[in-house]
């Protein structure tokens, strides 16, 4: 099949990427000139694990290619997937405003019949937007669908490749049955396909990132009932994991989730419920969450004083979590900043959220080339990202390079019988450190 998908960030550039490598022929198209350049030069502007290889591959065989001309995408593809950005608006909305000026330059472009398909996530009722806004601009016959996503950061492709199901929502039986032979490839071992309305599709997304924040809030509100009653949240979180009805998946305790989707999502159904159908859960998720971020910051207080203003910090880990570069709403940008404003100096590193971090912070903090060099005269280690690389580090190597043998363990990486055997002073969550 001819293939369109329009934006290149994380959902568009792995979609279009993953469709060719199983025979379509796709063109990405994407406003930013500079990302588009970078893609033709078989670089990835954002770091995913294995997507700079198929995107190579596919490019040499001409199968997947780059423009930033969307009109003359649209007239040679059957199928144009929108897949650009919804920030959030100030009130939580999200803006739509991306999406609907790419819903009109479609329909301005259309030579014919046309499947389009929302890949971005979007609020209920969208699908009818973008029917509104497409008959404002055309004539042509056409037919929209929903398609929501459910890729993680850090494991994309392979989600995209073997996923756990496919949501598909509209009321047009021909395309969605051409959705639905897009898909077939990617569902070999039988996980469904799912074809629903456009309404109930869009809130599968939005649903389904609910569920797993409130997992992820439940354990850091456990953690800290943990703390105040000197139980161990490792011991909970594996007795009640092995409860079937719960599950091991998103319950680890840490300092808060962040990223692009939970946070932006969880705001968007609060704002999308209104005045008059209060969400108490689902903000009471954003509380604890917005809370957490702010813990391990409260234990360095405790342990050094209100006074942190002559004292150097190491910090392991900037992405929101590892397998990214990804910073947006990442618990180390909440913890840096409240350490800056005690005025204390900070010394990071990260695998690949480096030139992320720069972006926020500029030359307010130093960033080190391997993580033992942040280490150099800094009061303590604060571990916020649970990279494989910081799990079996040298203690020994890291008790000489620190002022004093402390670290504060934002994920609960390290044993903290362990660390007390080895002279450490060891602060983690929802574990009896003492």
């Amino acid at each position: 099949m001819n293939l369109t998908v329009i934006g290149t960030g994380y959902v568009g550039l792995v979609a279009g990427t993953c469709f060719a490598e199983t025979g379509n022929d796709v063109v990405c198209v994407d406003i930013d000139e500079e990302k588009i350049a970078m893609l033709k030069s078989g670089k990835v502007p954002i770091y995913e694990p294995g997507l700079e290889e198929i995107v190579r591959r596919n490019a040499e065989d001409q199968r997947l290619s780059f423009t930033n001309e969307l009109g003359s995408a649209v007239k040679k593809s059957e199928i144009i997937f929108i897949a650009v950005g919804t920030p959030q608006s100030a009130t939580g909305h999200a803006n739509l405003s991306y999406v609907e000026a790419t819903a009109r330059s479609i329909g301005k472009a259309m030579n014919g019949f046309k499947i389009i398909v929302t890949k971005s996530t979007v609020p209920v009722g969208t699908a009818d937007l973008i029917k509104g806004w497409l008959s404002e601009e055309t004539r042509q016959p056409f037919a929209v669908a929903s398609n929501p996503e459910f890729m993680k950061e850090g494991a994309a492709v392979e989600d995209f490749m073997k996923p756990d199901r496919v949501v598909l929502g509209g009321d047009n039986p021909e395309a969605l049955e051409t959705l639905k032979e897009l898909y077939e490839p990617f569902l070999r071992t039988g996980n469904p396909i799912l074809v629903m309305d456009s309404r109930s599709a869009e809130m599968s997304k939005y649903a389904a990132n609910a569920m797993l924040a409130t997992k992820i809030s439940f354990i850091n509100e456990i953690a800290c009932l943990c703390e105040a009653l000197r139980a161990d949240v490792s011991e909970v979180r594996r007795a009640i994991s092995l409860d079937r009805r719960i599950g091991p998946h998103f319950i680890f305790p840490g300092v808060g989730y962040g990223g692009s989707c939970f946070p932006k999502d969880i705001r968007a159904m609060i704002s999308m419920a209104g005045d008059n159908r209060a969400m108490p859960l689902l903000t009471a998720v954003e509380q604890v969450n917005e809370r957490q971020k702010g813990r391990l910051f409260d234990k360095v207080k405790n342990h050094f004083g209100d006074d942190l203003s002559r004292l150097t910090f190491a910090i392991w880990g900037l992405a929101f979590k590892p397998r990214t570069d990804d910073m947006r709403d990442a618990p180390s940008i909440v913890v840096i900043k409240a350490l800056l404003d005690a005025g204390s100096r900070v010394q990071a590193f990260d695998p690949e959220a480096m030139e992320e971090a720069r972006k926020i912070f500029g030359d307010r903090i130093q960033y080190t080339h391997r993580n033992y060099d942040a280490l150099h005269g800094a009061a303590a280690l604060l571990i916020l990202t649970e990279w494989n690389e910081f799990r079996r580090p040298d203690f020994a190597r890291i008790k000489s390079l620190l002022k004093q043998p402390v670290i504060f363990d934002g994920r609960n990486i390290f044993d903290p019988a362990d660390l007390r055997k080895l002279g450490f002073t060891y602060y983690s969550i929802g574990r009896n450190d003492g």
